[in-house]
């Protein structure tokens, strides 16, 4: 049975004192405008100004014995999100490690898992792929010498449609799989919001030999996910959307046990990722010997400064649990999405301020989305800007006429939720 949902602003309000998550909102710094743009940089946890303080102190006072000696030591720092990564993303401790940026990690894996020969050495992406995926799956193949515009096949939505089916990515699949030496989409896509069927798609990917790797930058701290039991090869993602590690975030990757078990793995290697009883024995030791699991792909020292917000914020994350987010989330777009789409407002001389001027170009079914929602603006989109911005709503425009917003379940409410739709009823 669908929720009933009225369109006052007194029933917003009851929604806010009825959610169990509500506390959650007090542990962020909330600026001072209807902020709905969590998709682009998530707000700044509280804690997170604490965590980097403390780091600041330790370096100051213990200088580099703070590798040892730090409250939380810089040695083994990473190892901190060995549960609480693997718990984000449904993995086992071991098999997902915090490092580097998203696309530096999305070549690190092709160079694990893109091993392509003249006969299969096709890369199947979607059409609307970001466009750094594309910069990276492109190099990739013009450095093992193949054309980059014919090794990729780009999965578009069918005519006059803007989300893809499972069944045409599968169907691909299925047809072209020979040529295909790796699947790379997103989780969640970054334009219209859509949830991609993965455990689908990564089943008919291996079933026809296919490397089923994904992106996750707009999936991880959105929706529940369950990488190892997908049986998913490796995934990445960035920490600055919707697990508000702050801009330019130190990212995460996930690679499965039953490769990061396989110490024979081709990679690029460097000397975080080595086995850390033999890390400091460089004249003794010098042949590489990865570190079983995800940790074996790191290169470089954590970078500690940075990776004191994402612990601050996975903290947050562990206490809340995905599935009370995904809760709070769908609930959260479900109202938007009946507010924007309803006969929701009525002026004072009973007119309709319903927002007929918008399409809603992310799915409609709940299962099939996170916690945006993409709007293509029908007519005036500059003014329609112009109106939030005069509002002070903070969202994001995608030229030339498409409107993304995303309600956070962390910190977002039902009554900014009511207010974006006044908002973009009066703008209509």
């Amino acid at each position: 049975m669908p929720p009933v949902y009225e369109s006052s602003e007194e029933f917003a309000k009851r929604l806010d004192e009825r959610d169990p998550l509500a506390r959650f909102r007090e542990r962020f710094e909330i600026p001072p405008v209807l902020y709905v743009n969590g998709n682009s940089l998530g707000l700044m946890p509280k804690a997170a100004r604490t965590r980097v303080i403390q780091e600041l102190d330790d370096w100051s006072r213990l200088g580099v014995e703070g590798h040892f000696q730090a409250k939380t030591p810089w040695f083994s720092y990473h190892e901190i999100f060995r549960e609480s990564g693997a718990a984000l993303v449904g993995a086992r401790p071991g098999e997902v490690v915090m490092m580097n940026g998203l696309t530096v990690n999305l070549h690190l894996m092709m160079a694990s898992f893109y091993r392509p020969d003249a006969k299969r050495h096709k890369i199947l992406i979607e059409d609307g792929a970001f466009p750094s995926d594309t910069y990276a799956m492109e190099s990739q193949l013009a450095v093992h010498g193949f054309d980059p515009v014919e090794g990729l096949i780009r999965q578009r939505p069918r005519d006059g449609e803007t989300t893809l089916r499972t069944e045409d990515v599968v169907a691909t699949i299925e047809a072209r799989g020979d040529e295909i030496a790796l699947v790379l989409l997103p989780g969640v896509q970054y334009y219209t919001g859509q949830l991609l069927d993965m455990p689908a798609i990564t089943a008919a990917a291996q079933a026809r030999g296919c490397i089923a790797g994904w992106d996750l930058a707009h999936a991880a701290g959105n929706v529940p996910l369950a990488l190892h039991d997908w049986n998913v090869d490796f995934a990445v993602w960035c920490s600055y959307k919707y697990l508000n590690a702050g801009p330019g975030a130190v990212g995460g990757c996930f690679v499965h046990e039953r490769h990061g078990a396989d110490a024979k793995l081709p990679r690029l290697a460097g000397w975080w990722g080595n086995d850390p009883a033999t890390r400091f024995r460089m004249d003794a030791e010098r042949t590489f010997v990865p570190r079983a699991g995800a940790d074996g792909w790191q290169l470089s020292n954590p970078p500690i400064l940075a990776m004191a917000p994402l612990a601050a914020s996975l903290e947050i994350f562990s206490e809340a649990g995905m599935q009370s987010l995904r809760t709070k989330s769908l609930a959260l777009t479900g109202y938007l999405e009946w507010l924007i789409r309803g006969d929701s407002f009525r002026n004072s001389r009973g007119v309709s301020e319903a927002v007929p001027s918008f399409e809603l170009i992310t799915p409609s079914d709940p299962a099939a989305r996170g916690c945006q929602l993409s709007l293509r603006v029908l007519d005036e989109p500059k003014i329609v800007l112009r109106a939030l911005e005069a509002a002070g709503v903070v969202a994001d425009h995608r030229p030339p006429d498409v409107i993304r917003v995303a309600p956070v379940p962390l910190y977002n409410t039902f009554h900014e939720v009511w207010r974006l739709a006044r908002v973009l009823a009066g703008a209509a």
